[in-house]
């Protein structure tokens, strides 16, 4: 299937010069949607993942059916403030400032495999966060999954070098 005839290019967005990589057309479409999730779970399998961390906010939208596809559990990677119990946190920069993400200390049990997925991999600032919380909760990063890959933008450059990165399109 041809994922990228699913996904519409908005030239200008959010600002001049960016070609945004709208997904919401690829979401709607009930047969692209359960390729690209059965793919993504494919690949977490491939990857031996206990479960499956989903970043805030689209990286949830796949994330929890792979979780309930593999039959895994599912943990949120938040941004702060969202989470109610305590929390491991990372701050990240931004292109203009920096942002932080949290997850809840006991989100995942000591030593079990944690596939990060989320749906676009551009710079790697957030993705890199996130494995940073993994690390500080004893859990393992088996790998990151992406939708998108914009390879421009060099990404993966910025995450850990001793585990996969899989996307499903690139850029």
């Amino acid at each position: 299937m041809d994922l990228k005839a699913l996904i519409k290019d908005i030239p200008d967005f959010p600002q001049p010069g960016i070609v945004f990589r709208d997904i919401t057309t690829l979401l709607q479409d009930p047969a692209g949607l359960k390729y690209t999730v059965d793919q993504l779970s494919a690949k977490a399998e491939d990857l031996n993942a206990d479960c499956i961390a989903g970043i805030e906010s689209r990286g949830f939208i796949f994330a929890m059916p792979m979780a309930h596809q593999l039959q895994t559990g599912f943990v949120p990677i938040r941004k702060a403030g969202k989470l109610p119990r305590a929390v491991h946190s990372v701050e990240y920069s931004l292109e203009y400032g920096k942002d932080k993400l949290e997850v809840h200390k006991d989100a995942f049990a000591p030593g079990s495999r944690v596939v990060v997925v989320d749906d676009l991999l551009a710079t790697g600032g957030t993705a890199a966060a996130t494995a940073k919380l993994i690390e500080k909760t004893g859990a393992v990063l088996a790998g990151f999954i992406f939708v998108i890959e914009l390879n421009g933008l060099a990404g993966r450059d910025n995450l850990p070098l001793d585990v996969p990165v899989i996307s499903l399109i690139q850029y």
